[in-house]
């Protein structure tokens, strides 16, 4: 019978798993795959949840357990050669944290495998949890937004008291939260001076869906964002909604040249710069919600913020960097933050970050593990995009070389390490370690 290991979780707040019982009984009856369970205090589903539906709980290490699946990074210590590991490593873009890991799967000799390089033809990814961290991450943002208003005074406040998202037991009690938040919009408007009260989704894949998904509960007219300065007789008891697509964020440089999507995937920076920063004046609260690497432009610079500090009329309060790149897409993210303090105050003039709502400076909320705040629901979620590939992780035989590897494409073009060596797709990973 094959076998596959379920990790236990270490990171604090992080109780997902990447299978949850009812899904592990399937694979095990249909599939005769055998499941072996790190024992763990801090997970969503109890362990007799798993011992239940046929899980033996036990160690993982040392007992030959082929496949190991995860959620975040795994413990350098913890590799051993010819096993194969499949997480989100946060290594593909050379994330210097995250370099010792990598190396270490390499000098041992064992297989990782990337969640979020498993990807279709269009480069769309098939394993995710995106969408809940849009949920988590626009919750958190419009709760932050309540407590800086309530540091400075300002009334009328709708998003003070907004209950916390982990504090909700499940989606359903958050979408009342943001009912209520709705109700106390449309009853008590909005600060004057915030009045058009527009809020910017920067990007329009899982995870701004899933921020929309639970803003679309609130009282709000979507407009486009050439629309923003022209807006007329704002109302004072709704929220503005502007959803920006690449064509919005940036430009080519060649003035004589259209914008073209493909060409902006292929060559990013090199023909194409950066204008989402002319919205940000007429902006409350952004929503970063987009894939970004080096190879693009930024959407705001710190630069950009420290003279947009000084202006007068600005209107930013907070941002809800949920993609969470430090010193990313958002540069002034200069820090991650956790679900117990999910925000920092970007001190501008320090260049620096102060965790909480005050100071000089915009709010950034940049928790790195928003779905965790919402577990049995993303997990579920997750385990049913990753039900497919499973009984092929399983049946795989990892000893062959490479190119003999029988996996899905999908699956196999996510293989980042093989038996000690990065493959062909991510030797780029050299010049990081």
């Amino acid at each position: 019978m094959n076998t596959i290991g379920l990790r236990r979780e270490e990171k604090p707040f992080e109780t997902r798993v990447p299978v949850v019982p009812d899904h592990l009984r399937k694979l095990s009856e249909t599939h005769q795959i055998r499941f072996v369970v790190e024992p763990s205090d801090q997970r969503a589903f109890g362990p007799e949840e798993f011992t239940k539906v046929g899980a033996e709980m036990k160690s993982l290490k040392g007992n030959n357990i082929p496949v190991i699946l995860g959620i975040k990074e795994m413990p350098v210590d913890f590799f051993e050669k010819d096993i194969v590991y499949v997480f989100f490593s946060h290594t593909i873009k050379g994330q210097k944290y995250n370099m010792p890991m990598l190396k270490r799967i390499l000098d041992v000799g064992a297989t990782l495998i990337d969640y979020e390089r498993v990807i279709d033809e269009k480069g769309r990814r098939l394993i995710f949890f995106g969408n809940w961290a849009g949920m988590a991450g626009v919750s958190n943002t419009l709760r932050v937004l309540g407590e800086r208003l309530e540091s400075k005074g300002v009334k009328p406040n709708p998003f003070a008291g907004m209950k916390h998202t982990l504090q909700c037991r499940s989606l359903a009690e958050l979408k009342q939260e943001f009912q209520a938040l709705g109700s106390r919009i449309s009853e008590q408007g909005l600060p004057n001076h915030l009045v058009p009260f527009v809020v910017g989704f920067a990007g329009y894949g899982n995870v701004s869906r899933g921020a929309q998904e639970m803003f679309d509960l609130l009282p709000h007219v979507q407009i486009e964002p050439e629309g923003i300065p022209d807006i007329s007789e704002p109302k004072d008891n709704v929220l503005y909604k502007c959803v920006f697509k690449e064509e919005h964020m940036v430009e080519p440089k060649d003035s004589a040249a259209d914008f073209d999507l493909q060409d902006y995937y292929k060559t990013g920076s090199t023909k194409y710069r950066g204008v989402f920063e002319k919205y940000v004046p007429h902006l409350a609260v952004i929503l970063n919600c987009i894939y970004w690497s080096h190879k693009y432009p930024r959407l705001v610079t710190k630069k950009f913020i420290k003279k947009h500090w000084l202006a007068d009329n600005r209107r930013l309060q907070v941002v809800g960097d949920i993609s969470c790149d430090v010193e990313g897409a958002i540069q002034f993210t200069v820090r991650t933050t956790t679900p117990g303090d999910p925000a920092f105050t970007y001190i501008v003039h320090q260049d620096s970050a102060e965790l909480g709502v005050k100071g000089d400076g915009p709010v950034v909320m940049a928790v790195d593990n928003l779905p965790c705040e919402l577990p049995r629901e993303s997990s579920t979620s997750f385990s049913e995009t990753l039900l497919d590939y499973i009984p092929a992780l399983a049946k795989a035989d990892f000893t062959v070389p490479f190119q003999q590897l029988n996996l899905p494409k999908e699956l196999k073009d996510a293989v980042i390490v093989y038996q000690g060596e990065l493959t062909e797709k991510y030797t780029y990973l050299k010049e990081y370690l």
